[in-house]
């Protein structure tokens, strides 16, 4: 049965990144000066997360430009698995960076060191704006489906509390002179970014060692295949990976012999599209029990428990 399949990611995600990327890069450089300038730890940190955000757009505007490359003989899917590949480097990147941060303050902590309140505030607006706009950029792409543009949105929100943490940090020092606000803001600004990024990085850890993705439930899935379509007596052999933040499935499906064999293929096909988006599904439909050797590829207790479940 022929189906036609895009994988082609939005390529107004390439232009919201690079908008994003030249906006952070500008920025990245004035706040490492202002750092510089005015000692504070806060603005750095800012920096610091800046100077990963500005490597993590590039490689994701790259991921992005592969990933539009059309798929071949060699590479069935593509380049899209480079996107997701991208988001676990940048996830990986925040973490690193987010340590050593913490590090600093903690020496900060025990060498408090002056830092010149005005020059921060002023810095850290401007930082504040500049990451407004590009997380407002990033925001409008389709953040929500693809992994890689989140995992830059990611980068910018947490350069967005940075700078925010940088202002309160100057706010204090300017009206108390308490140095060490400074900092305190940057170590609680890195906790909040280090749990955004873990998160992130289990998700594209996941995809990558070709995980079931969290929002589909396998054994739900074959339980109301069996409910919703009367001619299921079983569905067994089931494989569910993502590509590109696309879902793909295969399965077997034993069922009574029907008189068209191509329309109840069809409303296996409409079942997964409705019911669970997925578009990319190869169903091997089966009128025995499945006892071969391509059965037996998965001879673990998950796929004979399904086995087991849905044969009674």
């Amino acid at each position: 049965m022929a189906h036609s399949h895009s994988h082609r990611p939005d390529n107004s995600n390439a232009q919201r990144l690079l908008i994003a990327f030249l906006i952070t890069a500008l920025f990245m450089v004035a706040e490492v000066i202002g750092g510089l300038l005015s000692g504070s730890l806060a603005l750095l940190a800012d920096a610091g997360h800046m100077l990963t955000d500005t490597a993590a757009l590039l490689v994701a505007l790259m991921a992005v430009r592969f990933a539009q490359r059309p798929a071949s003989a060699h590479r069935t899917f593509g380049w899209l698995r480079l996107t997701t590949l991208a988001a676990f480097v940048n996830a990986l990147a925040l973490v690193v960076i987010t340590v050593i941060i913490v590090w600093e303050a903690i020496n900060r902590f025990r060498h408090p060191q002056p830092v010149a309140g005005l020059g921060m505030m002023v810095i850290a607006v401007a930082g504040l704006l500049a990451n407004i706009a590009s997380f407002w950029i990033l925001h409008r792409g389709s953040e929500e489906k693809n992994l890689n543009v989140r995992a830059a949105a990611l980068h910018v929100m947490g350069d967005l509390l940075g700078s925010v943490g940088a202002i309160i940090a100057a706010a204090v020092i300017m009206t108390t002179g308490w140095t060490p606000i400074d900092p305190l803001l940057s170590v609680v600004v890195s906790c909040l970014v280090l749990n955004s990024a873990w998160r992130l990085l289990k998700e594209s850890v996941n995809e990558l060692l070709e995980g079931a993705p969290g929002a589909i439930d396998i054994n739900q899935l074959t339980r109301e295949m069996t409910r919703a379509i009367p001619e299921v007596r079983n569905v067994h052999h089931v494989h569910l990976w993502l590509v590109g933040e696309k879902p793909v499935l295969t399965l077997h499906v034993q069922v009574i012999p029907p008189h068209d064999h191509d329309a109840l293929l069809g409303r296996l096909h409409a079942f997964l599209a409705q019911r669970y988006s997925i578009a990319h599904a190869t169903v091997q439909m089966e009128y025995q029990t499945c006892c071969g050797p391509a059965c037996e590829l998965t001879s673990t207790a998950t796929a004979q428990a399904h086995h087991h479940d849905h044969h009674h």
